[in-house]
């Protein structure tokens, strides 16, 4: 049952905030930024009006996920550090006395309050249009990318992640006491899951026994960390497959198994769109939606800032419809003049081959005919025939028997001379020098707030993981530049 909103309970210790938590401090600045009382609205439909006890405010919920990707930390450590850091309760409103919440209560949430929200939609338009409300945005460009996150899994097996945070709670304990190598468990040589998982129990126990040591802050947090991998290892016990994850490819010699998250961003910085695929994915079919969803989010454009991967005829034709100029250098293997299941094969950009709807990347590729007359030029790209053969997704597309499977796109040198001009005029080059920003802002997801990796499985965890960690970049970018 969900009573009505809970606000901040003052106490008599209450004016301890005005003392411990400065007016500078972080988190304070986003409880004075943004009314919080949107998720209320959001979410009260997922809770019972009449029946079962009281459930815990969403919006403190809400705040607690928060601050996990703020700090990057576990449930049980957001929890305990919430107990008595200041700034977390005055964060959460919370009353200096109050108790802390269960941390299982966070799991709950995500799964049963969050589930089927538009979170990563609904914390970006919020964000943007306090941005606007501000007065920040004020150019009218957008600037458009994609990063990826690897899967939990990738690359690593289960039983390498369990080894991995083993190992990083024994150095934690070493670099206090050397001489707990001598007590530890005997470590598991086999590559048997079940007795890794039965190491990790054991290392849990015999840590936890001593009490002081257990309690240090450092071996605490990659204790919770174990422990978290051991449950979640139980509960989906194939750790290395993630069934919505694919294999993307950086380079031509270079994959991840993972995820892409493609996004837009103003020139001031802030994130006006995002939509996350899985990594097989290719950037350039994104962009009519990174687009609608910027317009939906109240962002007025007039030029599109990118890579090659974006300056497909498709969406040429579709940003000329609109009167938005796209700076973004042509490539003659994505502009093309022609090509069949255009829907189906996906340019990859990085590795500068095709990649077909199995998420298989051509090994090479060849050209064909003569330069410089108009339109007779050809593309082929040639798969590894011995993974089309047992390719699931083979029906239709490769021909029992076939020594070779190809894919041609035709290349028409007179199909985009209006881009290539304007590729030359100083308005392209000047407004080119923006793309950096959207690099560096990549950067700040991945190694400030963990987007490196997903912190769960399936493309509805991922979606919720960016929902948040954009959501904070944008609350953090919208306070330094008001302030």
């Amino acid at each position: 049952m969900l009573a009505q909103q809970q606000q901040i309970q003052f106490s008599v210790f209450s004016g301890l905030y005005d003392l411990i938590v400065p007016k500078d401090n972080l988190l304070r600045k986003i409880n004075e930024l943004i009314d919080f009382n949107f998720i209320y609205k959001e979410l009260v439909d997922k809770y019972c009006a009449t029946n079962g006890r009281t459930a815990e405010s969403p919006v403190r919920m809400f705040k607690y996920l928060l601050l996990k990707t703020i700090y990057t930390v576990s449930d049980v450590d957001v929890v305990e550090r919430s107990r008595y850091d200041m700034s977390f309760k005055y964060f959460l409103e919370m009353s200096p006395e109050q108790d802390v919440i269960d941390p299982s209560s966070l799991t709950k949430f995500r799964k049963l309050r969050l589930k089927d929200a538009d979170l990563l939609n609904l914390l970006i338009s919020k964000t943007v249009s306090i941005a606007i409300e501000k007065g920040i945005i004020r150019s009218r460009s957008i600037i458009v990318d994609a990063t990826h996150s690897l899967s939990r899994s990738n690359p690593y097996s289960a039983l390498e992640v369990l080894r991995e945070r083993s190992k990083l709670l024994r150095k934690a304990v070493y670099a206090i006491d050397e001489d707990m190598k001598e007590q530890m468990p005997k470590k598991n040589d086999s590559d048997d899951l079940e007795k890794e998982l039965a190491y990790c129990k054991e290392l849990e126990k015999h840590i936890e026994s001593d009490q002081t040591l257990s309690l240090i802050p450092a071996v605490k947090e990659k204790l919770n960390l174990l422990k978290e991998t051991v449950e979640d290892t139980r509960e989906n016990y194939t750790l290395s497959k993630d069934r919505d994850a694919k294999t993307g490819h950086k380079s031509a010699d270079s994959s991840f198994f993972g995820y892409k998250t493609h996004l837009a961003m103003t020139e001031e910085r802030i994130i006006t769109a995002a939509v996350v695929t899985s990594g097989e994915k290719g950037d350039g079919p994104e962009l009519p939606k990174l687009l609608e969803m910027s317009h939906g989010n109240g962002i007025e454009v007039d030029t599109i800032i990118g890579d090659s991967a974006y300056s497909g005829r498709e969406n040429l034709e579709l940003t000329g419809e609109q009167d938005i100029k796209v700076v973004a250098r042509l490539n003659p293997s994505i502009a093309q003049g022609f090509r069949k299941d255009e829907d189906m094969f996906d340019y990859n950009k990085d590795a500068g081959m095709f990649v077909c709807p199995a998420g298989h990347l051509a090994i090479r590729k060849a050209r064909g005919g003569k330069k410089n007359v108009g339109g007779n030029q050809v593309d082929t790209y040639f798969f590894d025939i011995e993974r089309c053969k047992i390719c699931p997704l083979r029906e239709n597309c490769y021909k029992p028997g076939a020594k070779t499977k190809t894919y041609s796109v035709s290349i028409k040198s007179d199909a985009h001379l209006q881009q290539v001009a304007f590729q030359e005029t100083d308005f392209y080059k000047e407004k080119a020098k923006h793309r950096y920003k959207i690099e560096a802002k990549n950067n700040e997801l991945k190694n400030v707030h963990g987007y490196k990796r997903a912190v769960s499985y399936g493309i509805e965890n991922m979606q919720m993981q960016g929902a948040l960690a954009i959501f904070t970049v944008n609350l953090k970018r919208i306070i330094k530049l008001t302030s």
